[in-house]
């Protein structure tokens, strides 16, 4: 006869469903133990160990266990009754199977023996959080986690790497012992290939194939941005579309540099056309708030052969000259004209209660006497 796993629920059509436990009471005396016999069974609609609810009843009742788990007997000494037993599994099912939120039994322990936690996960709802360990089977729990947890699966591959070092300690394999195929994920490489994987340089490509393509990706990419309805209109429309695309570099010196990277590529595709406007376009893009002066003079400080060759960086930066000669000249002299315009707004404070100094006149009675100017 089964019952609901959540007994609570009285809802006869409820889908979780385990068998009504069988006790059997064995021996006399100091030796009366009691055996649960299709404690299998209980454990499996429960999907926990059968250990778990056997040692629960041991800490309740404060009684022994013994697990023979070839045999299939889980032993509680002492005399005790099914339907008692029943009612103290409810009290299991509540602290280690029902999911706190959604209150169904799909639920996964998972331990942590280092950490010593154990989380609880639902498949039903979602729910993920961690149990109460003051309980005295949980210390029972992390000594013995289930098999499905994740403690369980690195015992596993531990063992695994112990036979391994084994069997290397012990020497190779027999003749007759042919090792296994190696799992599809972990096929090793041809030999060539590993070859050419150490050869490989990661460094930046320079070669003139390597900027045509670089070129060629840019150009693509750019492509984009063309739409044939663009073509048609104005210039000044024209002008207001890239100035949308280039006003993220307003503040933003990284994107500043892009820019004028940028720029080397464009002038490279129309090297006839742009390099002798070089200092305008760079003029008009400083006008407009796109370049600052520090990422303009630390451009031009040092030729990139990254995006285009280094002899056309240098002849970019070479016709860009007499814009940064201006930009630096421009520099200097407002640093001049802000130390002139501190000394202009230096006030001079006259003071009224300075006292002038009086000049007095001495009277001489000889007319002919010479004035004695010490005397003044």
């Amino acid at each position: 006869m089964s019952v609901n796993v959540n007994r609570s629920v009285s809802d006869q059509f409820y889908r979780y469903k385990m068998p009504r436990l069988i006790a059997k009471v064995e021996g006399k005396g100091n030796g009366i133990k009691t055996v649960i016999v299709n404690m299998v069974d209980v454990a499996k609609a429960l999907n926990r160990p059968p250990t778990y609810p056997t040692k629960y009843f041991g800490c309740e009742l404060g009684a022994q266990t013994q697990f023979d788990v070839k045999n299939d007997r889980y032993i509680v000494n002492g005399s005790h009754e099914a339907n008692k037993l029943q009612d103290m599994l409810d009290g299991f099912i509540k602290k280690f199977v029902l999911c706190p939120e959604c209150e169904n039994p799909e639920t996964d322990l998972h331990v942590n023996p280092k950490k010593q936690t154990i989380g609880n996960s639902c498949k039903a709802c979602g729910y993920r959080g961690m149990l109460d360990t003051h309980h005295k089977l949980c210390t029972f729990i992390l000594k013995n986690p289930p098999e499905n947890s994740d403690s369980s699966t690195g015992k596993k591959e531990k063992e695994k790497k112990n036979r391994k070092g084994k069997d290397k300690e012990n020497g190779s394999v027999s003749s007759s012992e042919t090792p296994p195929p190696p799992p599809p994920n972990e096929i090793s490489p041809p030999p060539h290939a590993v070859e050419e994987e150490e050869d490989d340089d990661w460094g930046e490509d320079t070669t003139e194939e390597a900027q045509r393509r670089r070129m060629d990706e840019i150009s693509d990419h750019a492509k984009v941005l063309t739409l044939s309805d663009d073509l048609e209109r104005t210039v000044e429309e024209r002008v207001n579309i890239l100035f949308d695309f280039v006003k993220f570099c307003h503040n933003n010196k990284k994107a500043q540099r892009y820019l004028l990277h940028g720029l080397e590529c464009v002038v490279a595709m129309h090297q006839a056309q742009l390099i002798s406007k070089i200092p305008h376009i760079l003029k008009e893009m400083y006008d407009a708030d796109l370049l600052e002066e520090e990422v303009i003079i630390s451009w031009s400080e040092k030729a990139s052969k990254k995006y285009v060759s280094k002899e056309l960086a240098k002849e970019i930066r070479v016709k860009a000259e007499p814009f940064i000669k201006w930009l630096k000249e421009a520099e200097e002299e407002s640093s001049g004209g802000e130390e002139e315009d501190e000394d202009e707004n230096i006030e001079v404070v006259y003071s009224k209660t300075a006292s002038v100094p009086k000049v007095e006149t001495v009277k001489s009675d000889n007319k002919d006497d010479d004035i004695d100017i010490d005397a003044i």
